[in-house]
């Protein structure tokens, strides 16, 4: 569901802004440290309930108050707009509410407003740990397959009691293996599932990839966390001795891992950055274009696009991303980088940001 109407109070240096974004391409334009990444932000912690620039709420929160407010309401396409809200207390309470009834989680939020985003941290996707890879898969798969969420809660919960059990150590192998049931057939169905997800991915991925750069080969590979030709109880079974002596489970999903090759080796390792990025890029359009063909609107949110791509990438990048008719929110420095020809037929709203204040340009007021 793309915003209609979006307030932010108390994150970072926004006060109080409140706008009626385009349910196409929004460009804000402002200075490092005006305020226009807080834009996205904030619309980043109405969907997961938190900060994609850092984990401690507290940095978030504006100075001496005592909590931030993001409110939205989400175009749906028959009916009215459904308002959603999200306050983040200093204390580290959230209150979520959804057509002003309390929810129950954050994930209601995230299963209305699908969010994906790029920035100059989203390329950690290849250089970061498998648990960045991790996150990525199960996003999608969430979006994906509504069964994930209640394997992968009940498999974490299972997961998280085998180790608390190995860590008291002299634990018998008999006696763990009567805890390992629940882990197994949940972890066989989390497996399934991010499986499935990787290889209705990955034809979407090669397509968006060819058209940001037709010579890039590159491919992937989905690392269950075991050896592929045992099942998830035979890799459990053999693993239990060793598991006892480390004070942890050393095998399974939670080791799982998505590759990504190129014909040389690791893209990491033998592609140049500019590459890298484009791979990013492409895992990142591939994932909402499959969720867009799901008949599943999301909100892209780019973030200091400029720094990332050369001029002629930047524009094949957000000619795709117009391609998907979905709601995007870009931020730049300056109008240069991101001026380009839009399509005739798309509503493009350009907005000023200036110490925590947005405004509709000039630009903006003469196309719109």
């Amino acid at each position: 569901m793309p915003l209609v109407r979006l307030d932010i109070s108390h994150v970072r240096n926004l006060s109080s802004v409140r706008f009626e974004p385009s349910p196409q391409v929004n460009v804000i334009i402002g200075e490092n440290g005006s305020g226009k990444t807080s834009v996205l932000e904030a619309i980043h912690l109405l969907s997961f309930g938190r900060s994609f620039r850092s984990h401690k709420h507290k940095t978030y929160i504006q100075h001496e108050n005592e909590h931030c407010l993001v409110f939205a309401q989400l175009h749906q396409e028959h009916g009215n707009p459904v308002p959603v809200g999200l306050q983040r207390h200093r204390d580290g309470q959230i209150d979520v509410r959804i057509q002003g009834q309390r929810a129950q989680s954050v994930v209601e939020l995230a299963e209305r407003l699908p969010v994906q985003l790029i920035n100059p941290d989203a390329f950690r996707l290849l250089e970061g740990s498998p648990s960045v890879r991790r996150q990525f898969i199960d996003w999608g798969v969430f979006h994906f397959d509504s069964e994930f969420i209640r394997a992968w809660r009940g498999w974490q919960k299972a997961l998280k009691q085998r180790n608390t059990l190995l860590r008291r150590g002299k634990i018998s192998p008999s006696l763990l293996a009567a805890f390992d049931q629940e882990l197994i057939r949940l972890g066989e169905q989390v497996n399934t599932s991010r499986k499935a997800y990787v290889e209705r991915l990955t034809p979407y991925f090669l397509t968006v990839l060819s058209l940001l750069n037709e010579d890039l080969n590159v491919s992937l590979q989905f690392f269950q966390g075991w050896d592929s030709q045992k099942s998830l109880q035979m890799a459990v079974e053999a693993g239990r001795e060793r598991d006892i002596e480390l004070g942890y489970t050393h095998t399974g999903p939670q080791r799982a891992d998505l590759r990504v090759k190129a014909e040389t080796g690791d893209a990491l390792d033998t592609l140049s950055r500019g590459q890298q990025k484009l791979v990013v890029s492409a895992l990142k359009i591939a994932q909402g274009q499959l969720l867009i063909d799901m008949g599943r609107p999301l909100v892209f949110l780019v973030d200091d696009l400029p720094a990332e791509l050369d001029a002629n990438h930047r524009q094949k990048l957000c000619r795709l991303l117009e391609s998907l008719n979905s709601q995007i929110f870009i931020t730049s420095v300056g109008p240069d980088t991101t001026d380009f020809a839009w399509a005739d037929t798309t509503d493009v709203r350009h907005f000023s940001m200036n110490n925590g204040e947005l405004s509709l340009s000039s630009k903006g007021l003469q196309e719109s």
